[in-house]
């Protein structure tokens, strides 16, 4: 350890052997993404077991910025035989790929996994301590800038308190989900981060642009173009791709097509100084969408009808129900739009959907009630003790199959 708190790289390397020799090792980051178009990774900290430390646990601060060689912890991350543990992990995971070049397989987060234990799918790192450890954390420096140097002791002190307790409650949520048996359906959700990336397709980006499925085919191409550009301009000079061009004026700009510098000086948005550094290379993107093939609108490949609005209210009501019986956070289940296209792909026949809800311990657990209600072969009704009950129905008549209440 440096005088600075800081892991030097002979700390790294016998991390790193401690921890494969335990199986597990756990991490965080902090990064900084303010004004720059990929995030930058600022600290690493790394927790493992270590049986000769006092409190049966080793942490290391690594500072990322410094010359610190973080292959021996990369290695680790990519070895299936160890576990990762990390909290609210899928943007650490994204990052630590690219900027370590690495895979990082056999993640369980403790976010994720605290779903399947009865709390939010979304529950922080501190909440989480305290209703599972019954412990408190400070977050004094959560909101800092941490690609400054040096780094304050605060800083040092509160990056190493986000790991301190990380394994201790990875430990308490698989026994937990041991005896409830949903061990393994964490897990199988947890494997689902190890492809998070922030890397960004440039010909595709337009997709996300603002009412940009209000154009015309041909605008729709110039908007890729223009996308495409903005994209490559913001990556080259890492900087965030609104500072480039927004939004708002890229689809005008789509929708217009200006083809001289003149033309671009009214769009709305469009500043005197973009049009100044920027404007011969608008108008070329702008050029080169006019000569490309045209982009038609896409038909959904589900179109909801507000007659469905009941059915997908009568579905999540069920799934709602299944999920406190089975002790889980609702989100982790379905959202709206896997509802809607579920419910309509029933209306018209078509087959399932391949969305995550019927799929995997999903469908184990809400996959044949789903089918069976939106199929009309089961009903939901209040029982006598005001709970949900799943009626088995035959022949179109209640039947005497049963019902299941939902408690």
């Amino acid at each position: 350890m440096d005088t600075r708190g800081l892991a030097t790289a002979h700390d790294v390397k016998a991390a790193a052997e401690v921890a494969r020799s335990a199986g597990r090792v756990g991490i965080d980051t902090e990064f900084m993404s303010e004004g720059r178009y990929r995030a930058l990774l600022c600290l690493a900290q790394i927790v493992v077991d270590d049986a000769s430390a006092p409190d049966g646990t080793r942490i290391l601060v690594i500072d990322t910025l410094d010359r610190v060689d973080p292959a021996p912890i990369a290695a680790l991350l990519a070895d299936p035989a160890i576990e990762v543990v990390l909290h609210a992990g899928r943007q650490d995971v994204a990052i630590l790929r690219r900027a370590w070049a690495t895979e990082i397989n056999n993640v369980f987060d403790t976010q994720v996994a605290a779903g399947f234990a009865g709390a939010s799918a979304q529950a922080g790192y501190g909440n989480l301590l305290g209703a599972i450890l019954g412990l408190r954390v400070g977050k004094t420096a959560s909101y800092t800038r941490w690609d400054a140097r040096p780094l304050t002791t605060e800083q040092l002190s509160y990056a190493a308190e986000d790991v301190a307790h990380l394994l201790e409650l990875a430990d308490e949520l698989q026994r937990r989900l041991g005896a409830t048996g949903r061990l393994e359906w964490a897990r199988e959700e947890c494997r689902r981060l190890e492809s998070a990336t922030d890397e960004r397709d440039p010909w595709t980006a337009w997709e996300r642009l603002p009412r940009v499925n209000q154009l015309d085919p041909r605008s729709r191409a110039v908007a890729r173009e223009l996308a495409a550009w903005r994209e490559e301009v913001a990556s080259r000079e890492d900087r965030p791709v609104g500072s480039v061009l927004p939004d708002a004026p890229l689809v005008e700009l789509a929708k217009r097509q200006p083809s001289t510098v003149a033309e671009l000086k009214p769009i709305r948005g469009l500043h005197p100084s973009t049009v100044r550094r920027r404007g011969d290379a608008i108008l070329e993107a702008i050029a080169r969408g006019r000569q490309a093939t045209p982009i038609p609108r896409e038909e959904q490949r589900w179109r909801s009808d507000p007659g469905d609005t009941p059915l997908i209210v009568l579905a999540e009501a069920l799934l709602r129900a299944r999920a406190i019986q089975a002790g889980l956070a609702y989100e982790l289940i379905a959202s709206r739009s896997e509802l809607e296209s579920v419910v309509t792909a029933s209306r018209r026949g078509d087959p399932d959907p391949q969305i995550r809800t019927l799929s995997g311990w999903r469908e184990e657990l809400v996959g044949a009630d789903l089918r069976d209600l939106l199929g009309g072969r089961s009903a939901l009704s209040v029982g006598p003790e005001r709970r949900l009950v799943v009626d088995q129905l035959g022949d179109g008549a209640r039947g005497d199959s049963g019902d299941r209440s939902l408690r």
